[in-house]
């Protein structure tokens, strides 16, 4: 039986899901986020304080990571896979409210949750964390160049910065998390492919023309 049109066709060699380009622009951006997080705890949590030392170098390191956050994402603009799955990303259709309404009744049966190439709480993920950059990278830019801008607004900003970094820093734990515990998931992430059988349960409405 032929398979319909708007179904993923599982194939012996596994499933395209990435391309390298998508891969680097990935670990590089995790790379900075994570030099972003560590240099932070070092510079707020006295312990961390104590046993790395060199407090000037740690906040240059900050700064520049955090500078650099966004340059991935605007050299993979240069992608057309990458540009065609931020399309996906910033779609959101029936199938993701299906998808988000099983999820906050934990039902976990795979034919509760339907998703396309990317599932409603990747998607959120994606927005938010896009979000969070820009508005870190707002307030980190009031809070270093002090000169340019009244007391109160870098007072606000670094209030902005600290508790933003703060749940930044617990949603990228339970990103971290949901990882460890999709082994396939990693798996398409390192190395651009997956397994029919799970492509097929996780993004059964992935169409084969969304492929890289």
């Amino acid at each position: 039986m032929t398979p319909p049109p708007d179904t993923l066709t599982p194939t012996t060699s596994g499933v395209p899901r990435f391309t390298r380009a998508e891969r680097w622009i990935h670990r590089t951006t995790a790379f900075l986020m994570g030099v972003c997080v560590v240099t932070a705890g070092c510079l707020y949590l006295p312990e961390l304080a104590e046993l790395v030392g060199r407090r000037e170098l740690v906040v240059r390191v900050h700064e520049f990571a955090g500078l650099a956050l966004p340059v991935p994402v605007l050299a993979g603009l240069f992608s057309r896979p990458f540009r065609k799955d931020l399309g996906h990303l910033n779609r959101f259709g029936p199938h993701d409210r299906r998808w988000l309404r099983a999820a906050l009744r934990r039902d976990r049966h795979p034919a509760s949750r339907p998703a396309a190439k990317f599932n409603a709480g990747q998607k959120i993920y994606a927005a938010w964390v896009a979000g969070a950059t820009l508005v870190m990278l707002g307030t980190g830019l009031l809070m270093w160049f002090t000169h340019l801008t009244p007391l109160m607004w870098r007072t606000s900003a670094t209030f902005v910065h600290d508790w933003l970094a703060l749940t930044l820093g617990i949603v990228l734990a339970g990103h971290i998390g949901m990882a460890l515990a999709d082994p396939e998931s990693r798996h398409g992430m390192r190395t651009g492919r997956v397994s029919p059988d799970w492509a097929l349960r996780e993004h059964p409405l992935w169409r084969p023309d969304e492929r890289p």
